[in-house]
């Protein structure tokens, strides 16, 4: 679902209103500049005229989704830093299918590594692309 993904939650901020300012969104922390590969998951900017936020999609296709969650957990660090110092107003989300919250995301450890460290999510239905939750 990579890239699909990415266009299944681009499409979904959309119908609710928000536009998408910047896909891929770039994030710069000194000489780094943190950029995905085109066919990967990456960052989207939007706004909907008095919020702004960046999103990091994950879809959890690998077969360990602890795994998968280690990294999109470093990876959201990491773009919320780079975040702060370039954009400090836009408030960034991880967006995951809602089967993978479902099966995975409200188990009580993960729920509590979430609330640790202020992780906001989208939660998102692919099929119909739709935004199933916000949870901040």
């Amino acid at each position: 679902m990579g890239d699909r993904g990415h266009s299944t939650v681009r499409h979904a901020l959309e119908k609710t209103g928000w536009q998408v300012t910047a896909d891929p969104y770039l994030l710069k922390a000194g000489v780094i500049t943190m950029y995905v590969d085109p066919g990967a998951e990456r960052l989207l900017a939007a706004d909907n005229g008095s919020n702004k936020i960046a999103v990091e999609v994950k879809c959890f296709l690998k077969a360990s989704d602890l795994a998968e969650f280690h990294l999109a957990l470093g990876q959201f660090m990491n773009y919320r830093v780079a975040l702060s110092k370039q954009e400090p107003d836009r408030v960034l989300y991880l967006a995951i299918p809602k089967d993978t919250y479902d099966s995975f995301f409200i188990q009580p450890f993960i729920q509590e590594v979430l609330q640790q460290y202020q992780i906001k999510l989208i939660v998102f239905q692919p099929e119909s692309e739709v935004i199933t939750q916000w949870l901040n």
